[in-house]
């Protein structure tokens, strides 16, 4: 596995999110050495789903869309369940975070209903990309070649299907946000 010594991950969600693809995520980018941070578009907590109908705990947010900044991230990860990305897709500052990523050059993993948020942000043109299949037609039609695997990697975005692709997707983030060179620390 690789090092993630030293990078700091952003992990953004709402309301509405499918509990283990924010969880085991960060547990990986955790036991790989990296910092985590839930960005979401209000303080507080964040309540999780599971299988976006059952209510599944709650975490904690770290810090407010608005208050958050490209430059203070390695890498981002948008997590599914149906409700979260529906929700953040709507809010402007989060919008602009994820296209801001896009346009930085740094890495950017998205499973399940994630994917939205990059459709919104204008980054799936050309692109590479596999989703939660409900998706699919929303990708094609957003200019993607959407695959039916497990994982896809086009350049610096990472792609995932749903949490039965957990375990893949999160070495695979993990090898992929090793490879991308750190934020200057200030």
């Amino acid at each position: 596995m690789s090092h993630l010594e030293g990078k700091k991950i952003a992990i953004l969600a709402t309301d509405g999110v499918e509990r283990v693809e924010l969880e085991q995520p960060r547990g990986a980018l955790h036991g790989a050495g990296a910092q985590t941070e839930v960005i979401s578009i209000h303080p507080g907590e964040i309540q999780a789903r599971q299988s976006d109908l059952i209510r599944a705990g709650t975490f904690a947010v770290d810090r407010e869309i608005g208050n958050a900044a490209v430059d203070d991230y390695d890498a981002l990860v948008l997590p599914g369940g149906a409700v979260s990305p529906d929700r953040l897709r709507m809010d402007r500052d989060a919008v602009s975070f994820v296209r801001a990523f896009v346009t930085s050059d740094k890495p950017i993993a998205a499973i399940c209903h994630g994917p939205w948020m990059l459709i919104e942000a204008d980054a799936v043109s050309g692109r590479r990309m596999t989703s939660f299949p409900s998706l699919h037609n929303d990708l094609r039609r957003a200019g993607a070649t959407v695959m039916d695997e497990g994982v896809v990697v086009d350049e610096r975005i990472t792609t995932s299907r749903g949490p039965a692709d957990l375990p893949a997707f999160c070495s695979t983030i993990v090898d992929q946000f090793a490879k991308a060179p750190q934020r200057a620390m200030i």
